[in-house]
């Protein structure tokens, strides 16, 4: 249930069944995973959305600093963030899904209707995902193969888990070397998040206009702060490059998985065996 307050009036309704943050829900619902009860790790990525040098970036830094008010403010705040917390790939969809308009959210479903499971609104956010808040602490190379993977998988939890102990043990050494991951432009995010969506979603397939279209909206509501035409400037580049060949080797091969991340996918499928016989 929605509830829009204005000055003069309160407005409740029920999301539209055709809002991303009504389909993310129920397609989380379906597909939750048993990882999720077995990790105890802790995300720490920052939030895209939350500039630490901003005066509300700082008095959220105080607040968070503080024992009882910091948990308080992070079960009560309605975007999370506080005291420097960084989100995990649940608490992006969220807020995503909080900032989509009706059409904004058609965009996705359109995008799943022309690329099928491969565009999958999940596999589109994971990607953005990846950009926005592991930019610095991610190769590119290594965003690019784990949604390669993920292409071929189908496997979105277990991709999630790996790239978060990839980011956790990036942060891990730079905090030894004392050395602070590097400023990403927003829009570099951007760039990194449009690679990413279109080796998992496309494939080798050609960027076509009405894709163009879908992707230059899509990618407006993940990052609201650049320029629509300047996001409609590096998709169109992005299709020209990819019409021409200009792609094809920055096109990564899946690589096996390694026998410890099998194993624990073995072990999942074990588990979700014995929970589906009893």
């Amino acid at each position: 249930m929605v509830v829009i307050t204005t000055t003069n009036f309160t407005l409740t309704c029920k999301p539209a069944t055709n809002s991303l943050l009504y389909q993310l829900h129920k397609t989380l619902t379906k597909s939750k995973s048993c990882r999720s009860s077995s990790s105890n790790g802790v995300v720490v990525i920052k939030s895209y959305m939350e500039d630490s040098n901003t005066i509300s970036g700082f008095a959220n830094k105080i607040i968070g600093a503080l024992p009882v008010i910091g948990l308080v403010a992070r079960i009560l705040t309605d975007t999370g963030g506080v005291g420097g917390d960084f989100i995990d790939f649940a608490e992006f969809r969220r807020r995503v899904g909080k900032n989509s308009s009706v059409n904004d959210s058609r965009a996705f479903i359109d995008f799943q209707d022309r690329r099928g499971r491969a565009g999958d609104p999940l596999y589109v956010l994971i990607c953005c995902w990846l950009a926005a808040v592991g930019a610095g602490l991610l190769k590119s190379e290594e965003i690019l193969e784990g949604v390669a993977r993920l292409r071929i998988s189908n496997d979105i939890e277990f991709e999630e888990e790996t790239f978060i102990a990839m980011m956790n043990e990036a942060r891990e050494k730079r905090s030894k070397l004392n050395v602070p991951a590097p400023a990403i432009p927003m829009e570099a995010r951007v760039e990194k998040a449009l690679d990413a969506i279109h080796v998992c979603c496309f494939g080798r397939d050609l960027i076509e206009e009405v894709d163009e279209q879908l992707l230059c909206v899509m990618l407006k509501v993940v990052f609201p702060s650049v320029e629509r035409s300047e996001i409609a400037d590096m998709v169109k580049a992005k299709a020209k490059r990819v019409a021409e060949g200009g792609e094809e080797e920055r096109y990564p091969e899946a690589k096996p998985l390694s026998k410890e991340a099998v194993q624990l996918q073995m072990k999942d499928l074990q588990f979700l065996k014995q929970n589906s016989d009893g």
